[in-house]
């Protein structure tokens, strides 16, 4: 689509949902006035989540981002959530200025804690912040995962998936496991 009849349409309507947001959201939510972000998206924040977005924010179709009571998640300035993306955050998430992801990126800062009476349907969760520095580029299907720190200016390949820590300008290239062969 060209890029300025897509602006047409999602700058308004960035604008309304962070007006709207605002509305609801008073203390808990911080945004620009005007970004770009597409009807096709969705932005969840429970009662006592915190969610602070910089200046000139992009969110592209099917892009979700969830912040759950008592989480913060902040996103910094020039920023781009691409299509299908999930930043799903139960505790803590930084993403820095100028990160672009890739299509179908996902980032959760929890696990499911199968471990506890009840298993899986007992709703609990490991939790960990997730830290992505400035400048960085994530490739498509990446999935990032709690208690990972991403540096400044570090490209992580596509497919991959992340814990821990990757140091400033790595390029970080998962190593696919070979087949065992018998």
């Amino acid at each position: 689509m060209n890029k300025y009849v897509h602006a047409a349409y999602c700058v308004p309507f960035g604008i309304i949902k962070t007006t709207w947001t605002k509305l609801f959201h008073l203390k808990n939510f911080k945004g620009p006035k005007i970004c770009m972000v597409s009807p096709l998206t969705e932005i969840t924040l429970d009662n006592g989540g915190k969610l602070e977005i910089g200046e000139k924010f992009k969110m592209r179709d099917g892009a979700k981002i969830r912040v759950r009571k008592g989480a913060i998640c902040k996103i910094g300035k020039n920023t781009s959530v691409n299509c299908n993306n999930m930043i799903a955050c139960r505790e803590k998430i930084i993403i820095g200025n100028d990160v672009q992801l890739g299509p179908n990126v996902q980032i959760y800062d929890h696990d499911h804690d199968f471990r506890v009476d009840g298993g899986i349907k007992a709703g609990k969760y490991k939790t960990g912040s997730i830290e992505i520095g400035n400048n960085v580029w994530i490739g498509a299907n990446t999935i990032i995962l709690r208690n990972t720190k991403i540096g400044d200016n570090a490209v992580i390949a596509a497919g991959s998936i992340v814990k821990g820590i990757i140091p400033d300008g790595e390029v970080f290239i998962q190593k696919k496991l070979k087949d065992k062969v018998e």
